[in-house]
């Protein structure tokens, strides 16, 4: 899952990871982790992503100031969209009423009522299970080609494979060395619950026991010791050996559980009917930020408001494979699905024929694909990045098809998430995407960064379109949200070749913008007329 939460759940350790013999890294660490807490701290509203530049000074979508001033007194039609993901808890509190029903399938009678090849289909279906259970960890695509044999017609594929192995390793064994000297000064601290005073009284006995003590002193002005602790020491950890133990592990395959004809990208009829499976914690954020209930009064209000949430299981823990994506789509625009949001992207590909084929197909269905960028911060102009919308086949590209990448809430130089890929010819819009509040399997809530969580922000503002002006095609919609952006003037910081340097936004994506729904609703109107007039 290249273009997930991942990166930005753990960016913090990326930062943190350090050569501690290096007093240069030190130093620049140190400053990163500052400007880091900084940006947490700023993120004040849960919301933000709903709000207008102009009136709240956040460089949300103005999605609130669409609601109260555009949409009052208007009816709206259901529009399905299509979560194309890890999962998603279809029992959450803020999730469970906008959830698609399968009206032709009668609820766990164990029968395929309507015929269309999957049992009990109720909200949507799974393609990494069976009757032996789910796929939680898959391999990097990487290591799949790599077993398959392309690294000994390839040795910059090897190379790459081994350096990403060794990375691992190494990392691994740097955040356990972090974690041996943070708690050597924790236990000198002999408290139960530490907070930012202790670690400012503290006295470092290394060097470090200094970085480490720092460290704490910035990231406690913006969090808790035990979240910390746990969700960017332990839970990276975990996520590094995670990498090591499955996605880059050439022993690890199991693909066997699903039980189908791998070889086969014609086998369209596999997998089971729950959508939930066991890691649902991406695919539960995204749909969240499309279509989280906005009547309950519950936690979050999504971006459209009579959604209803078809959930297509097909990402594990690793990357996606090309022939589960290819069913996925299938099955969604085959079930009636408007919209197919695709936070997910790896940088190699086994069978993108057969993803093509099943983007043609949804495409002759009016479907509009929205697709995260990615989270490696890089000009995807230049690097592969699979899906794309560019056939294989030199045919051309898809038209219904937006790529997105994630923006902050300061209408600054740092607009740009530093995490986000760009391309100003290969990303079409921005979208809010760092620490975005949404909902997490349990019923809980968390802010995730990634552009995973703009995609959505554009999936949700596809569907408010689609919802009160249903005549207009899904490429028409692609038009209006990309000729409404909030234009950016002013130049932005990205990343190149290790260096941060200025470009203007329109070197970031070609629309040069952040998508805003009350621009695209008042286009939308104009779309309306002239088709009511014609």
């Amino acid at each position: 899952m290249n273009s997930g939460a991942g990166f930005g759940r753990f960016r913090l350790f990326m930062i943190l990871k350090m050569n501690f013999k290096n007093i240069k890294t030190y130093t620049v660490l140190i400053v990163c982790v500052t400007l880091f807490c900084v940006n947490q701290v700023q993120a004040q509203s849960q919301d933000w992503q709903h709000l207008d530049l102009q009136k709240d000074g956040v460089f949300g979508i103005s999605a609130d100031k669409a609601y109260s001033e555009l949409l009052k007194g208007k009816k709206a039609k259901p529009v399905v969209v299509a979560i194309l993901d890890s999962g998603t808890d279809t029992s959450h509190v803020d999730l469970k009423s906008v959830l698609w029903v399968n009206p032709k399938e009668k609820r766990g009678n164990g029968k395929d009522d309507d015929h269309n090849g999957f049992i009990d289909d109720i909200h949507g279906w799974n393609f990494i299970g069976s009757a032996k259970g789910n796929v939680n960890y898959d391999n990097l695509e990487l290591t799949r080609l790599i077993r398959r044999g392309d690294g000994k017609k390839d040795t910059q594929l090897q190379n790459l494979y081994d350096q990403k192995l060794q990375d691992a390793q190494s990392t691994i064994m740097d955040i356990l060395h972090f974690r041996s000297i943070l708690d050597t000064v924790v236990n000198k601290m002999g408290k139960t619950e530490t907070v930012a005073v202790d670690f400012q009284n503290y006295k470092p006995e290394t060097k470090e026991q200094a970085y480490v003590r720092n460290v704490l002193l910035n990231v406690l002005s913006g969090s808790t010791y035990a979240d910390f602790r746990k969700n960017q020491v332990d839970d990276a950890l975990e996520h590094f050996k995670e990498q090591r133990d499955y996605n880059l592990n050439l022993a690890f395959d199991p693909r066997s559980i699903v039980g189908d004809n791998y070889t086969n990208a014609q086998e369209h009829h596999y997998g089971n009917n729950d959508v939930t499976g066991p890691d649902a914690h991406h695919g539960t954020h995204v749909a969240g930020i499309v279509a989280a209930d906005r009547t309950n009064n519950i936690g979050i209000k999504g971006i459209a408001d009579d959604v209803k949430l078809m959930i297509v299981r097909a990402v594990p823990n690793g990357d996606e494979r090309d022939k589960d994506i290819a069913n996925g789509i299938r099955y969604a625009a085959d079930n009636g699905a408007k919209i197919i949001n695709m936070s997910f992207g790896k940088a190699y590909n086994w069978d993108k024929p057969a993803v093509d084929s099943a983007v043609k197909y949804a495409i002759s269905k009016d479907v509009l694909f929205v697709q995260a960028a990615g989270n490696d911060g890089k000009d995807i102009d230049s690097i592969a990045n699979y899906p794309n919308p560019v056939y294989a086949d030199g045919s051309g590209k898809a038209d219904n098809w937006i790529t997105v990448g994630a923006s902050g809430w300061k209408d600054d130089s740092a607009l740009v998430a530093p995490f986000s890929n760009y391309g100003a010819k290969t990303v079409d819009v921005f979208a809010p995407g760092e620490q975005i509040y949404s909902t997490i399997p349990g019923g809980g809530y968390a802010r995730y960064d990634g552009t995973s969580m703009a995609a959505p922000t554009v999936s949700g503002l596809a569907a408010l379109i689609r919802e009160y002006y249903p005549a207009l095609k899904a490429n028409e919609v692609k038009d209006i949200i990309l000729q409404s952006v909030v234009k950016v003037s002013h130049f932005v910081m990205i990343r190149q070749k290790g260096k941060l340097i200025r470009v203007p936004f329109t070197a970031v994506c070609n629309s040069g913008g952040i998508v805003n729904a009350y621009n695209a609703l008042k286009l939308a109107e104009t779309y309306h007329h002239r088709k009511s007039d014609s």
